[in-house]
């Protein structure tokens, strides 16, 4: 491994074996719409133990249709976090409804329960809670507040394939939850995404909306069957459909996502054993080694023992070909959501954790050199700015 080339935050690992079975599909009768599919989404039902799964175009679509299938319309609320991608929240205007935006625990970015239940108003219909890094937020906590409000509860685990809630897996825990398969998470699929659920009724919504509306299920026809080839619109969907492609691709990545998973918590305490001792550096999700999925790596950086800003640290390590990252900025700061009047500070809690983290390189293919030139390069400049006791 030349140890001179960009060393990347996140990377996909695609073998033979995956591209044997993109192969058979490339040499098949269908590309799409076809049996693949079917079978990706069987295998995902199956892993997280779930009843349903319905496979998307992207993550951001998937969470489109669950916000759909839930019934969110103009004049509704839905509370989420704001340390996370856009689409979380994007999801929701997409439906013509609000995000509100809960506080985080800064102990480990995700969503607060409390906070949640602050933003509750007679207009809230559903709440968005998001796996940050991986680590399961407090999904208890969140679906009694979900059962008392009444409302429904679509757990963002874009990051969270493979991880653990009181030893169950994420999945089959709330009404929907969304999986991505962009090429950094813990499987891919090009793009893509699902959505699992053990509703019936979501999951047949889920399908029709991915698919333009449509439907040729005979017991679900409105007007009277034409012939063989009938089927009707029934509301406005979109085309959100996964290729067979993509489907193969992601049955052959899910059976090895154990061994994906395996090799990131491997990682992870090669990076917090080395880190333990410098008082810097504070890894988040130390108590969650096994139950996370460890999408992604974030520390903290005690900067008022620094001479030195955050920038200046991720540039230095950028001059390394070490390409970290900072997940996320706060949704509420971007300039669309300050168009439509949210406070760029928001949340004190969310802005100080956000000023403060930088995500380092995790992936499977990652050499032990990699990530022992990682630790040498980040302890090394982070020892040089220290500040003098």
């Amino acid at each position: 491994m030349d140890l001179n080339r960009n060393i990347p935050y996140g990377r996909q690992w695609v073998d033979n074996d995956d591209i044997e079975e993109v192969i058979k599909i490339l040499k098949s009768d269908y590309l799409t719409t076809g049996p693949a599919v079917e079978r990706f989404e069987q295998d995902m039902a199956d892993y997280v133990g779930s009843k349903y799964a319905v496979a998307f175009s992207s993550g951001t679509a998937a969470l489109h249709a669950a916000c759909f299938a839930a019934g969110i319309k103009a004049g509704d609320e839905v509370v989420t976090s704001s340390m996370t991608f856009a689409a979380s929240a994007n999801c929701v205007i997409y439906q013509g409804a609000t995000p509100k935006f809960a506080e985080i625990n800064p102990n480990n970015g995700n969503i607060n329960p409390a906070s949640i239940e602050e933003c509750i108003t007679d207009k809230t219909k559903a709440i968005i809670p998001v796996h940050y890094t991986g680590r399961p937020t407090e999904m208890d906590e969140i679906l009694d507040i979900a059962q008392r409000y009444n409302l429904i509860v679509i757990e963002d685990a874009a990051h969270a394939l493979g991880a653990l809630y009181k030893k169950k897996k994420i999945g089959s825990i709330s009404d929907m939850t969304m999986f991505s398969f962009h090429p950094v998470k813990n499987i891919t699929t090009g793009e893509g995404g699902v959505i699992t659920t053990n509703n019936k009724k979501y999951f047949q919504t889920l399908q029709q909306f991915r698919s333009h509306g449509v439907t040729r299920d005979p017991q679900g026809l409105v007007n009277q069957i034409d012939g063989p080839w009938y089927y009707e619109m029934q509301f406005l969907g979109y085309n959100y459909r996964m290729t067979d492609i993509q489907a193969a691709l992601g049955s052959s990545q899910l059976k090895k996502l154990d061994f994906f998973i395996q090799k990131r918590r491997e990682i992870v305490k090669y990076y917090n054993g080395k880190f333990k001792n410098i008082g810097v550096i504070k890894p988040l999700n130390i108590d969650a080694i096994e139950s996370s999925s460890w999408h992604l790596y974030v520390v903290r950086l005690e900067l008022n023992k620094l001479v030195v800003s955050r920038k200046k640290i991720v540039e230095l390590l950028l001059e390394e070909k070490i390409n970290v990252n900072v997940h996320y900025i706060p949704v509420y700061k971007h300039p669309y959501y300050q168009s439509l009047g949210y406070d760029y500070k928001l949340h004190p809690a969310t802005d100080q954790f956000y000023e403060s983290i930088i995500t380092l390189p995790l992936y499977p293919s990652m050499t032990n050199d990699q990530v022992s030139k990682i630790c040498e390069v980040f302890m090394k400049i982070i020892s040089k700015y220290m500040r003098a006791n």
